[in-house]
């Protein structure tokens, strides 16, 4: 992700790259427990079917066509289910990738009271997916019933060839049991075989998805060449570049050289590739030809401000080491000292994600302050004075960039339309459609009377209001000279009159609409595009703990899963349907538990010759029809219940995942700001990919896979109870004993699944934050940093999930060694009751299925275990469907009029906004009033409260104390959106 080109990542979305680490990492790494069953489970049948040979002779060649039979149909299953898992995978990036720009863009949805709009455009990319899963599940079914009913019906097409082809064929306890015991060691490697074939569609397709981004095309290295023995630190020769292979140009014939030390400022209207040259100077680009040399180390300041989720110190330093003597010149020449006394925690303040405990002037100079701290040979700065004050603007320029600023012995390449700093740089680029239309220094572009003195009329004109300040002045005079007087007012009154036409009419549709509109100043003011500054106050206050959090810790919980938890799941699939399912597979294994007694029954009802005792007499084909007829009709009551099951079971926990992710995508939409601000992304994608997908495909295996195998121990214990009535004496102890070892295993595996659930968001976020931050990332040369950092978070997840593996081979030994002790005493006790009349049938039936217990009960332990790890991701889905909500959106009963409002007259009352609870109010009694119509201008300097005044007049932070009215109406009394789709504003 930190070195793929610009044309991958057009095709790779960010949503696709969050799910390969997410989901099809992990599907590639469940397949690796599978794959030892790749060898195991073909040998296990094949010896089963060499000792069945022996046992029924050719007969078992019947059996083994229907196995083979079996194949092509698996086959054509497999070749579907894995469409269908391209084909949900699709759905799956499509709607994370929707989910991530929700987030990214959550305060413009509430601004714009847009989360219907939103949310209904991931429930259609859901519905979709419900859709796929649907018919994957009916595919499951059938597979699942293929395989489970294949052992018997191997068996019955093998016996029922034996008894028919030869009518001294008979079917004894010897031979039947026997036969059976082969049957029952095929039994799990052809449980196991579906989802052995479903995890390896799954991994087939992750490996794919994989293998295509891992391959993807990167950005070439040798795009930008660094010869140090050039003379000039940037060298840019006829070069042209795109932002993808095979795009029209962004940036035509550049042709540069600059000077070791110089500053040189790069102007031009919007969109004429200022920033695009900076990213071809740092090799982001693809050059389609020249040559670009870039000699010595690059600090790189982007016009969007990239903050870690970090302290403010921490966000300086960037993996450097710590000079404290340097760090105070960089805060003081910055302007961040004042900004620092007025956080809570100073510089160890968390400054949150992306950012959001800062106010965007902040986010600049923190990122103008890495750079500078990084003390580089050359620095990129892409208009890093845009989001401050005119006068912190001039502080940083004269402190930091300018001529006796502290960078004043580096080269500097300065994007920038604050056309007061102009003449006091080296040089001057001026860009337009692409291209350097002019260069030179200050005095040599006014007197050619181009480009670049049209670029400063029109930048003087929209710099009306600054028209007294000494450089301006200045700059007027200048042009004077150089254009005349007469000729510079023309072209100023013309671009007046184009900007007070273009206002007019902003102003009379506002107006007309009822609606409040605001202009942005170009320089930016300090409106957060987050949400203000989170914890800026406009006294300083005294500091409390050092280092004082923004991120609230992920929540996990201890001991077993609560009740409320299943019950909640088993709600959102239907308890009427719950109970449908138990008793379906309840049936299914009766009928399985009844082939097994019949077939005991018709292999004691042979009659001994009376004239040789060592010969069977055959049985009437009658009667030998009618228990071949019973035994079948029981073993298609086992495919009928079987498949009847799994896709009603299916059906419930597809209704079940639908309302689990609709629920909190719902609680999403209507959670305050406050909870975004306090709440990694990552940490939120986690519960709608990785937990999502738990839902949609592990927790149903698991659960499915639970019921039959807990049921088929019940049966076992009844038929061996049922044969030999003893062993329930030996069944209490065993079971107290089984019973201490798995609430030792469950407890122990369902904790460290909570831990590893915990320990992955943070890979989640900072991954998320890198990809994001890419471009600095190596314009610092810190990609081998990141990737450590990312491989150290992995390995802290992985110190949970390990363990989990040791708890499962200490739990085999122990199971091995109950099935043994089950084993030995249904042996036992079968033999000392033959003295009692037990029929060798009974014998042989108890026993064939003690054989089985072992590995029953070791799914049975592994399912229950799956079931309550994986039921984590209900409980955290679950967490966030009852997360706070902010209030109502819609009050009827208090619904304004549809002409509201119509003056736009707004009264603040002692109004009072504090971010969240135990925080300091931020604004502290505001009241004023404001007539409509009046065009009202709010300054102050960073952190004095003037974005918190936007956030409370749309009640993204609702009010501490006192409220607003706007034309009579207190806006604390209607719903959240009556009163945001009747406002309107321009975020920054």
């Amino acid at each position: 992700a930190l070195r793929i080109s610009n044309t991958a990542r057009r095709d790779t979305t960010v949503g696709e790259i969050v799910n390969l680490m997410a989901v099809d990492t992990q599907r590639l790494m469940e397949m690796s427990l599978y794959l030892n069953l790749l060898w195991s489970a073909p040998f296990q049948i094949a010896i089963a079917l060499y000792f069945l040979y022996e046992t029924l002779g050719p007969s078992i060649f019947a059996g083994l066509g229907v196995m083979i039979m079996l194949i092509p149909i698996n086959g054509f299953i497999a070749t579907k289910t894995r469409a269908l898992q391209l084909q949900q995978m699709q759905n799956k990036d499509k709607r994370v990738k929707l989910i991530n720009e929700i987030l990214n863009g959550m305060k413009v949805l509430k601004l714009y009271a847009w989360e219907p709009s939103f949310q209904a455009q991931v429930e259609d990319i859901r519905q979709k997916e419900v859709k796929v899963l649907k018919k994957a599940a009916f595919l499951s079914a059938t597979t699942t019933m293929l395989w489970t009913c294949a052992p018997f019906m191997v068996a019955l097409a093998t016996f029922s060839v034996y008894v028919l082809t030869d009518p001294n064929n008979i079917l004894n306890p010897q031979k039947a049991f026997v036969a059976m015991t082969l049957f029952n060691i095929m039994n799990m490697p052809m449980i196991l075989l579906p989802m052995l074939i479903v995890a390896s569609v799954q991994a087939a397709v992750s490996l794919k998805r994989t293998n295509k981004f891992l391959n993807a095309d990167e950005l070439d290295p040798d795009a930008i060449t660094h010869d140090d023995s050039e003379r000039n630190p940037i060298s840019v020769k006829n070069a042209s570049f795109s932002w993808a292979k095979g795009d029209t140009p962004t940036l035509k014939d550049i042709g540069l050289e600059v000077e070791d030390g110089s500053l040189v400022a790069v102007v031009g209207q919007v969109g004429t590739g200022k920033s695009s040259l900076i990213s071809a100077l740092l090799g982001e680009m693809e050059k389609i030809k020249g040559h670009v040399n870039v000699k010595g180390t690059v600090a790189y300041v982007p016009q969007q401000a990239w903050i870690q989720n970090a302290t403010l110190r921490d966000n300086i330093f960037f993996g450097l080491s710590e000079s404290n003597s340097r760090y105070k010149t960089v805060v003081e020449a910055c302007a961040l000292k004042q900004d620092l006394e007025m956080l809570p925690g100073g510089d160890q303040t968390e400054i949150g994600e992306k950012g959001i405990n800062l106010s965007g002037g902040q986010k600049q100079r923190v990122s103008l302050a890495r750079a500078v701290y990084s003390d580089k040979d050359l620095y990129l700065l892409d208009d890093p004075l845009s989001a401050v004050d005119s006068h912190v603007g001039k502080h940083i320029f004269e402190n930091v960039i300018g001529p006796n600023g502290i960078l004043r012995n580096k080269t500097r390449i300065l994007v920038t339309h604050g056309i007061t700093y102009l003449s006091k740089t080296d040089k001057i680029i001026v860009l337009k459609d692409g291209q350097i239309s002019e260069m030179g220094s200050f005095k040599e572009l006014l007197a050619k009377k181009g480009d670049f003195s049209d670029f400063l009329v029109e930048h003087l004109t929209q710099e009306e209001q600054d028209e007294n300040i000494p450089d301006v002045i200045e700059i007027r005079k200048e042009l004077e000279e150089n254009l005349g007087a007469e000729v510079l007012k023309q072209h100023v009154l013309r671009q007046r009159s184009t900007l007070s036409e273009s206002q007019s009419h902003l102003s009379d549709h506002s107006l007309k609409n009822g609606s409040i509109t605001g202009s942005v100043s170009r320089k930016g003011g300090n409106f957060s595009r987050n949400g203000s500054v989170r914890s800026s106050k406009i006294e300083k206050r005294p500091k409390p703990n050092k280092g004082e959090r923004l991120i609230e810790a992920e929540k996990s919980e201890t001991g077993s899963v609560k009740m409320a938890v299943y019950i909640h799941y088993m709600k959102s699939i239907g308890i009427w349907l719950t109970l449908t399912v138990f008793s379906l597979f309840a049936i299914y294994q009766a009928c399985s538990v009844g082939a097994g007694i019949w077939l005991s029954a018709w292999s004691n009802s042979y009659e001994i010759d009376p004239e040789n005792p060592d010969q069977e007499i055959p049985m009437e084909s009658a009667e030998t029809n009618l228990f071949l007829g019973i035994y079948g009709a029981l073993g298609f009551g086992q495919g009928l219940f079987s498949y009847t099951a799994s896709v009603t079971f299916a059906l419930g926990t597809i209704r079940a995942s639908r309302f689990l992710h609709n629920t909190m995508l719902a609680r999403l939409m209507k959670s305050p700001m406050s909870f975004f601000d306090t709440t990694p992304l990552g940490r939120i994608v986690n519960r709608f990919s990785k937990d999502v997908d738990v839902v949609d495909n592990l927790i149903p295996m698991s659960l499915r896979m639970g019921i039959t195998m807990f049921l088929a121990v019940i049966g076992t214990l009844v038929v061996i109870s049922y044969s030999t009535p003893i062993f329930i004496a030996v069944i209490i102890p065993i079971g107290v004993l089984y019973y201490f070892m798995q609430l030792v295993y469950v407890s122990t595996s369902r904790q460290l699944k909570r831990l590893e659930s915990v320990t992955r968001s943070p890979i989640y976020s900072h991954f998320g934050e890198t990809i994001s931050g890419a471009p600095v990332i190596r314009a610092y040369f810190q990609t081998n940093r990141f990737i450590k950092e990312s491989e150290a978070r992995v390995d802290t997840n992985q110190t949970c999930y390990y363990p989990s593996i040791m708890a499962n081979r200490w739990l085999s030994v122990r199971l091995e060694t109950i099935g043994n002790l089950v084993v030995f005493f249904a042996s036992l006790f079968a033999v000392l009751s033959r003295s009692n009349g037990l029929s060798a049938g009974l014998v042989g039936l108890s026993i064939s299925y003690s054989l089985s217990i072992t590995q029953t009960l070791n799914m049975f332990v592994r399912m229950t275990s799956e079931v309550e790890t994986n039921i984590v991701s209900v409980e955290r889905i679950k967490e966030y469907s009852e997360a706070d909500q902010e209030a109502v959106w819609d009050i009827s009963e208090k619904r304004p009029s549809k002409d509201w409002p119509q003056e736009g007259n707004i009264e603040f009352k002692n109004l009072q906004i504090r971010y969240r609870e135990g925080l300091e109010l931020v604004l502290k009694g505001i009241s004023c009033k404001i007539r409509g119509g009046e065009k009202i201008g709010i300054v102050g300097r960073t952190g004095a409260g003037k974005s918190s005044l936007t956030l409370g007049l749309f009640r993204l932070v609702e009010p501490a104390g006192g409220t607003i009215v706007i034309d009579d109406v207190d806006i604390t009394k209607i719903g959240l959106h009556s009163l945001r789709l009747n406002l309107t504003i321009i975020p920054q």
